[in-house]
């Protein structure tokens, strides 16, 4: 799960890691109420969508303009700016040429930048550790960073047994070139940010950039946070701060029914049980010359009405040419996933080619169903078959 830029330090705060001061605005003149109660004369209004970005990004209205990050120094400036995000779609490199639209800014105190860095922490599945990456190149893509110059990122693994230490801290601040006092200030915005991160469940914090003020102080200049979606039972704080609206209806859909769905950029819908054997389906219509549209595991359990909701959700993506249907039954019954299939193809009007494996418990039941159904329906021996022939259906009927 993600959060916006403003939940993710909010959070951050309430353990002690350093942010600047800020609020949320949903009208203009909400953002002005925000200002007058920050003070000073500089403030930066940023959209708040879940998408990176944001600053070289322009609104679909007005691209000619600026981008959804705006640094104001006057009360007009700043309401100017408020007007023109609010309620309109925003596009960048992460969102996409559809972009999103802009219902939040965050008004936030200017501060004195005088160094931007780079400072991240995740869950590294090959060493089974919190993972610290940290860069002197803050405000860059760190996938940039790493495959222009690579010696300017500091790598460092926590070992869960002693936890966040200070010659830790010390490792990444001197890899940053901080100097004295600055050491001291990021060894204990290390520490609440390492403590963050376990007890939030967190998978990943991104903070770029981190900046360095001119009076040394190290602070959260924008922040990203994303969550183990199995721990939400016990992070009911968390959980409230998820924005559906920010994200896919169709894998909404997909979660209300116990269903694992991600949507591709493919031509052909995968549905499959086992999340294994569903990437292997992807890979082998790569391998025949098409691409999947969606990732789509129904699980070992699942009902008939499961499958018609998925057999629905992929039918729903109107980029979506043919569908290949590939089931093993174990726990699963092959004339379940049949059944499903007749039932969602009739409710939906079946209206692209539809390719269908299966194997395993109950599959003659199945394969019978399938063929006495009265659609068309094509049936496969293998996975290699099933693949070859969806594949040429979506070509032909092209």
């Amino acid at each position: 799960m993600n959060i916006h830029e403003y939940q993710a330090k909010g959070l951050l705060a309430k353990f002690g890691v350093a942010v600047p001061a800020g609020g949320v605005a949903y009208t203009p003149k909400e953002a002005e109420q925000v200002a007058q109660e920050l003070g000073g004369d500089v403030w930066v209004v940023k959209s708040q969508i879940h998408a990176g970005g944001r600053g070289a990004g322009r609104f679909k209205h007005n691209p000619e303009g600026q981008g959804g990050v705006r640094v104001c120094t006057d009360r007009p400036a700043l309401m100017d700016a408020a007007e023109d995000m609010l309620g309109n779609i925003l596009v960048t490199k992460q969102t996409g040429p559809e972009g999103k639209e802009v219902k939040r800014i965050y008004v936030e105190q200017g501060c004195d930048i005088a160094r931007e860095l780079y400072l991240s922490m995740l869950v590294d599945r090959a060493t089974s550790r919190i993972t610290v990456i940290a860069s002197t190149e803050g405000g860059m893509e760190i996938e940039e960073v790493a495959e222009a110059t690579p010696e300017k990122i500091v790598t460092l693994a926590i070992d869960p047994a002693t936890g966040m230490m200070p010659f830790h801290t010390r490792q990444v601040g001197f890899g940053l070139g901080l100097k004295g006092a600055q050491i001291k200030s990021a060894g204990r915005f290390l520490q609440a940010m390492y403590k963050a991160f376990l007890q939030l469940d967190a998978s990943m914090i991104e903070i770029n950039p981190l900046v360095v003020t001119g009076s040394g102080d190290v602070l959260v200049l924008d922040a990203k946070m994303n969550f183990d979606d199995n721990a939400l039972f016990r992070q009911s704080d968390v959980a409230d701060l998820r924005d559906e609206d920010e994200e896919d209806v169709k894998e909404l859909e997909a979660a209300r029914h116990q269903l694992n769905y991600i949507k591709l950029d493919g031509s052909i819908g995968c549905m499959v049980n086992g999340a294994g054997l569903a990437m292997a389906t992807m890979d082998i219509i790569k391998l025949y010359g098409s691409s999947p549209a969606n990732f789509l595991d129904v699980g070992g359990g699942a009902t008939k009405e499961r499958v018609t909701a998925a057999f629905k959700i992929i039918l729903s993506d109107p980029n979506v040419e043919g569908i290949l249907v590939n089931i093993f039954g174990g726990i699963m019954r092959c004339d379940v996933i049949a059944e499903g299939v007749v039932a969602a193809a009739r409710e939906v009007s079946l209206h692209v080619p539809l390719v269908v494996r299966l194997e395993g418990t109950n599959v003659d039941l199945g394969k019978r169903i399938l063929a006495e159904s009265g659609l068309a329906i094509t049936s496969a021996d293998n996975l290699a078959d099933a693949a070859e022939k969806v594949v040429a259906a979506v070509k032909e009927a092209a």
